[in-house]
């Protein structure tokens, strides 16, 4: 193939793809208001079930509006290095669809973040967005039926740093698929929205693999054995929602008709499965605030009632360093002149917190 080629994330450049904020239209979530706990996850079943249908032949697609580095390079979160270089990439409508693959490289295809054994092949899961993920063919099939989880010892690493091999996270010691820090969260996120919209049937899911069962529980409320319940909450809080989350979101809901409730919010990953003890940061991050946003050569952060120091970091959407300061005062300017037009994550973090903020360069 002629079509991948060496790129380096130090010199990606993007044009502005996207609004930085989510387009969630007037009223969607109103029928889940004053819920919590799994009442509120059945009324997000019921806002986001029936959503309309997309065949499996035809997600490439829509891959280049949903999963896009513009102009049409394949977001795939198995090989993209959003802190060095990614060793390949690969464009839509150049031929880059698997076929046939040897090694890691030769092709893209479509990976369902759930297995698909899991749920026996069933429509509509097979062939949702917000399901299946344009990824590397060879690592797809490196990954193979098995959960996610963390790995120390891998036996299998790609070129972007994702794994595979024993797991190391308490509770389980199975083989597992291990993706990137800077994806952890995406994929948390998937499976949050699947326990969510497939609520009617996941429950029979548990008896259908072996690795099902290490992963999933026999009912339709708390959907995941223990381990793996923990582990998505810590990746949800550690790797919070992108600005390429908020777009993948907006881009589905134009094709499918439905969303994914915990990119638009994800406090309430803790309110309906009861995992309270990170929760005041959703409530920091509502309280901090960006202006003007979009920002000509200057910005003002707004952190209320700050009890301690904060280091800030500006990235562009890749997640590669352009700035650092630190702040430990209520308001801080910070200088953006030297930023070209475009979007970028604002990232404040300290021993406990990390959040992440979008905003725009005029």
């Amino acid at each position: 193939m002629t079509h991948k080629r060496l790129i380096s994330t130090l010199t990606l450049t993007f044009c502005l793809l996207f609004s930085v904020v989510a387009q969630i239209p007037t009223g969607y979530y109103n029928a889940a208001n004053g819920l919590t706990g799994f009442p509120l996850k059945t009324a997000l079943y019921n806002i986001i079930k029936g959503h309309t249908i997309i065949s499996y032949d035809n997600l490439y697609d829509k891959y280049i509006k949903t999963d896009v580095i513009p102009p049409n390079t394949v977001w795939d979160m198995y090989s993209h290095n959003p802190t060095g270089t990614t060793a390949y990439t690969y464009t839509y409508g150049t031929g880059d669809e698997c076929g046939s693959y040897n090694s890691e490289g030769d092709c893209f295809n479509r990976e369902h973040s759930v297995p698909a054994s899991w749920f026996n092949d069933a429509s509509p899961t097979y062939s949702d967005l917000f399901v299946v993920y344009p990824t590397d063919g060879y690592v797809n099939n490196i990954r193979s039926n098995y959960p996610f989880g963390e790995v120390l010892s891998p036996t299998f690493t790609s070129t972007n740093g994702s794994k595979r091999g024993s797991c190391s996270y308490p509770g389980y010691s199975g083989t597992v698929f291990e993706p990137i820090d800077a994806y952890k969260g995406d994929f948390a996120r998937t499976l949050f929205y699947l326990a969510t919209r497939y609520e009617n049937t996941i429950a029979t899911w548990y008896s259908n693999t072996a690795e099902a069962a290490n992963a999933l529980v026999a009912n339709n409320t708390v959907c995941f054995q223990t381990w793996h319940l923990n582990m998505l909450y810590e990746w949800h809080v550690s790797d919070p929602v992108s600005a390429k989350e908020i777009a993948r979101n907006d881009s589905v809901y134009k094709i499918q008709h439905n969303r994914n409730p915990y990119i638009d919010h994800p406090e309430w990953v803790a309110v309906i499965w009861n995992m309270p003890t990170t929760a005041a940061n959703f409530d920091l991050s509502e309280k901090i605030r960006i202006f003007p946003n979009p920002a000509d050569d200057a910005m003002q952060i707004s952190i209320p009632d700050i009890s301690s120091t904060y280091q800030i970091t500006i990235t562009d959407i890749t997640g590669r360093m352009i700035s650092q300061i630190v702040m430990s005062t209520e308001n801080q300017m910070v200088d953006i002149s030297m930023l070209t037009k475009g979007m970028y994550l604002l990232v404040l973090e300290n021993n406990n917190t990390r959040i992440v903020k979008n905003f725009i360069k005029n």
